[in-house]
């Protein structure tokens, strides 16, 4: 590899969910949240993306004990009670960073409330300092795939403006208590899959509406000006803190030349961009207006709606990337099937045990539109390989998949840099194995750490270090130059 091009204070790490890692679900005052209902179905009973939209009868069976199924997230990976040791770990292999988020629910039980849960203040006090001991920077994310369960069933979830209240005294809380711990915030994370998968996104059950891309634009609307709402909170709490978008990025590459091909595939990137344009930019951009048109879908603004977005932008824009996709104005071709999307495949890139096409070069094209479109600081704080992780008898995890997948990524990083990427860190997603968010699954496994627990939350929890471990500890060391 040419001359390494990382800039000194680079942020390596790794990157988490509070449900899906935390558990504790019931404990120190925390309330149910949307995470807290979702059930880990045996693959044979699978049919689609079932956990990214909930139905009002399996809320109603999760809520009331019905439900014969097991919910991996309520235990996550303990985290509650191991944080100790698992910060222990992630400061051997040198992080720089932890990208982690706050569980709305363990702060306000309800999300109504005046007054936070101070056991749960208390908890993230705790896993701060213990992250400052080791030099690590919190990199926090204010909603991720969970909010309070009372906040679906009493107010429909993000369809209700009235969150943007509850969301703007959940930021302001924790902005207050953290301000001497936490520099770098993220407010929602995966902004986009709101419309993707709106119970996941925005706490909004497909079931209960008529129109239900009309109720997730909506939703998502909502979320933009209590994203912005919360970086101005933010920034006057103190000036000194860096607050930012997240994005999951979708790259398209169009089939052919066919100028038809090319055509849907720039419709389809403007789709993606259009969150991050709202929040980096500060408006709604004029082609969104033909998409709204033409799906019926009609924004309700409230005065100074346009204002807010437009004076409270974000610091840097950080984003998701584990795949691209191939599109085509006609609809045929063999598909990829992804578990969160789905595309044509590509004949030019391999495939992941679960169908996800893995593209390098990729990530260096994105990085490159991204910086030219926006010119702010990005964020690499999701990208990493699932696998199925065979433990042999010696107990050493040889998953030189991973460290091919993860190297590979990682010098298309640093060939983004040399071309004049601003890019501040990367933060590898699930340096510890967690619970799928697609899933609910154990089996499909991030980590440079190895937890010992199987699909049915089976096992000792016991963390043991993979080979990718010490790879990436080698990685931080000499600051991306030894891959």
């Amino acid at each position: 590899m040419s001359q390494n091009t990382f800039p000194k204070g680079f942020l390596w790490g790794g990157a988490t969910a509070a449900n899906q890692i935390e558990g504790g679900f019931d404990l120190g005052g925390k309330g149910l949240s949307s995470a807290d209902m979702i059930p880990y179905i045996p693959k044979e009973e699978r049919t689609g993306d079932h956990t990214s939209d909930l139905t009002s009868q399996q809320i109603e069976e999760a809520l009331n004990g019905t439900s014969t199924r097991h919910f991996p997230k309520r235990g996550g990976i303990d985290f509650y009670h191991h944080y100790k040791e698992d910060i222990a770990l992630f400061a051997e292999m040198g992080f720089k960073a932890f990208r982690m988020s706050i569980s709305w629910p363990r702060i306000f039980p309800k999300g109504d409330e005046q007054q936070p849960n101070e056991e749960g203040l208390a908890f993230y006090d705790n896993v701060f300092d213990e992250l400052r001991k080791y030099g690590i920077e919190p990199v926090v994310s204010l909603s991720h795939y969970e909010m309070p369960i009372h906040l679906i069933e009493e107010y429909g979830g993000w369809t209700n403006r009235k969150l943007v209240g509850f969301f703007e005294h959940y930021a302001k809380t924790v902005f207050a208590r953290y301000k001497d711990k936490v520099t770098y915030w993220m407010t929602f994370n995966e902004i986009n899959c709101i419309t993707l998968s709106p119970y996941n996104g925005g706490g909004i059950v497909s079931d209960r509406y008529d129109h239900v891309d009309q109720a997730s634009y909506q939703g998502l609307h909502h979320q933009f000006v209590a994203s912005a709402l919360a970086v101005k909170a933010g920034h006057e709490i103190n000036p000194q803190s860096k607050i930012g978008c997240m994005l999951a990025l979708m790259e398209s590459y169009a089939e052919t030349c066919n100028p038809d091909d090319v055509l849907k595939t720039l419709k389809e990137e403007q789709l993606n961009m259009f969150f991050t344009d709202v929040q980096v930019r500060g408006y709604y951009p004029s082609y969104i207006q033909r998409f709204f048109d033409e799906q019926n879908i009609k924004i309700d603004m409230e005065p100074g709606d346009t204002d807010i977005l437009k004076n409270h932008t974000v610091d840097y824009l950080s984003f998701s990337y584990y795949m691209t996709f191939v599109t085509s104005a006609s609809p045929h071709g063999e598909k990829a099937p992804g578990n969160l999307f789905a595309g044509i495949k590509n004949p030019y890139l391999e495939s992941s045990e679960w169908g996800w096409q893995i593209d390098p070069v990729g990530l260096r094209i994105a990085l490159n539109k991204l910086y030219d479109r926006y010119q702010v600081p990005l964020f690499i704080v999701e990208n990493g390989l699932g696998a199925i992780d065979k433990v042999p008898e010696d107990g050493l995890i040889e998953d030189d998949y991973r460290i091919d997948y993860l190297r590979k990524h990682i010098e298309q990083m640093n060939e983004a840099i040399k071309d004049g990427v601003d890019l501040i860190g990367y933060t590898a997603w699930g340096p510890i194995d967690l619970i799928s968010v697609s899933t609910s699954e154990m089996q499909k496994r991030y980590g440079f750490i190895y937890v010992d627990q199987d699909n049915e939350g089976n096992g000792t929890l016991a963390r043991s270090k993979k080979k990718s471990f010490h790879w990436y500890q080698k990685v931080i060391e000499t600051n991306g130059e030894v891959l």
